[in-house]
């Protein structure tokens, strides 16, 4: 956010239209029964654009009204959005959107940041599953071989963060790059 962290006009028109942009991906993955997530593109946008605290909290906020309206699942898996928009503005800030090959690699730190949140809560919660079919059979495979709950869980959630975080981090940042100069440079002026 910026440094005087006033909600300024641009960022409280900013955070409901990075909700809504997670909040299609999501649905959208699931009424296709994609095996990603795609709920993460506006908080990756919004941390780009106004920072990670704005970031984190387009995304915390996107968890809560899906986990109102479509599953109550979602509600603990703010922590993860949270996660994820606090890195990708962190991330921002150090220059790391600044080309496709940067942007690889922040998707890869992302992911990392996300399956770090999400196990635990996947172990707590779930039995160490995601409920992605791609994650979850890996899951299965792993834990029919003993491997242990945690390792297992560990990359059930990793093979699905990894696809889907680096092309979530790849279409927030084509979005940037399409947005006019002058939008971008209105966030970058309240800093």
């Amino acid at each position: 956010m910026a440094k005087s962290s006033k909600l300024t006009t641009m960022i409280i028109v900013l955070i409901p239209v990075a909700v809504g942009i997670n909040y299609a991906g999501k649905f959208f993955a699931e009424a296709l029964k994609l095996p990603l997530w795609l709920d993460s593109i506006g908080t990756v946008l919004a941390a780009m654009l106004a920072g990670p605290v704005v970031g984190g909290l387009s995304g915390a906020i996107n968890n809560i009204i899906y986990g109102l309206t479509a599953g109550p699942i979602s509600f603990i898996y703010a922590l993860t959005s949270i996660g994820i928009g606090v890195a990708a503005g962190l991330l921002y800030k150090a220059k790391m959107f600044e080309n496709a090959f940067r942007a690889l690699i922040s998707g890869l730190i992302i992911a990392l940041v996300a399956t770090a949140i999400s196990v635990p809560l996947n172990v707590l919660f779930w039995e160490g599953q995601t409920g992605n079919v791609w994650g979850d059979a890996l899951f299965a495979f792993l834990r029919s071989k003993n491997v242990g709950i945690w390792v297992a869980s560990f990359f059930n959630e990793l093979v699905v963060d990894l696809v889907d975080k680096v092309l979530t981090v790849f279409i927030a940042f084509g979005i940037f790059k399409a947005l006019p100069k002058t939008l971008v440079y209105g966030f970058r002026s309240e800093d």
